[in-house]
């Protein structure tokens, strides 16, 4: 038994699917399920069961996980002890932002934190949202910004920043649609997106499971930047975060309709280690300078 494998298991628990932890962990089908078989085969117990939804731990299972998560816990809080250690001299804390968050706060908040952090060096790493809740629940990551992440036990959010997603489309765009469109509609349009299981895939597709709607997606495109220029050039539409859409670099080539019955919002959070003595001074510093720069880069949002 090793913290990979009981990491693993963990993720297949609180995703309750194996199809959804390996999106989470960057695996193979195949080679999770190795690792979860020779957990199993280690502890002498059947750790999980199929049901009619995806998997759940059994009741060895349930014992096991609470262990695992003490131990991934402690294995955490001796690591982020160790990086204590050095801020006490230094120290380095590594965020992790979406690139578009990155292009518009990035310069804002390293000249914030060298004004306050003068002793510490900050890195930040930039991808998906899926990818960076996986490098900060697997401890790569100090502090981060995502985008609707699922629910972790070894995470603590904070909402910085929730905005509407709009049916986005060029100027050139026909028949244009009205400025606002019901949820009900969407399926009648072409529409170019990212692939599950990126946030707003996994929100538009939420809301139109809800009302029997089938998308018409003639293209999956999973950066925000492709999607953007996919929809400039082609015959097609979007949907998009309204920020991005009324962004002055795309100097005016985009029209959008706003999305009602139901209104999709994202929500941007702030992901820390939930265990309390996981977070340091740098943390809170740095949680601190990304709220103030999104406020004046964004707005207040809508909560």
């Amino acid at each position: 038994m090793d913290l990979k494998q009981l990491e693993y298991f963990i993720a297949v628990c609180e995703q309750k699917s194996y199809s959804r932890a390996v999106d989470v962990l960057g695996l193979s089908q195949p080679s999770l399920s190795r690792h979860v078989q020779q957990l199993e085969a280690e502890v002498g117990q059947h750790l999980l069961r199929r049901t009619g939804r995806g998997v759940e731990p059994t009741p060895a299972g349930l014992r096991l996980l609470n262990h695992a998560r003490n131990i991934a816990s402690a294995v955490h809080a001796a690591q982020d002890d160790m990086q204590s250690l050095r801020a006490q001299t230094g120290g380095r804390i590594r965020l992790g932002l979406p690139p578009r968050i990155s292009r518009r706060i990035a310069p804002a908040v390293i000249k914030a934190f060298r004004a306050t952090c003068a002793h510490a060096a900050l890195n930040i790493s930039e991808g998906l949202s899926r990818e960076i809740y996986e490098w900060i629940s697997k401890g790569r990551l100090d502090i981060a910004l995502l985008y609707d992440p699922p629910a972790s036990d070894l995470l603590h959010y904070q909402s910085v920043f929730r905005e509407p997603l709009v049916l986005a489309y060029s100027r050139h765009y026909r028949p244009t649609p009205p400025d606002t469109i019901p949820v009900s509609l969407l399926g009648n349009l072409p529409l170019v997106m990212p692939g599950p299981p990126a946030s707003i895939r996994m929100l538009v597709d939420d809301a139109c499971r809800m009302l029997n709607i089938n998308l018409n997606v003639v293209a999956e495109v999973d950066l925000v930047q492709s999607v953007v220029e996919t929809t400039l050039q082609a015959d097609v539409c979007s949907i998009l975060p309204l920020s991005e859409v009324e962004d002055v670099r795309h100097r005016g080539r985009f029209r959008y309709s706003r999305i009602e019955d139901p209104v999709i919002l994202n929500n941007l959070v702030i992901a820390c280690p939930a265990a309390q003595d996981r977070r340091n001074r740098l943390n809170d510093g740095v949680a601190r300078i990304l709220r103030e720069r999104m406020q004046v880069a964004y707005g207040k949002g809508h909560g």
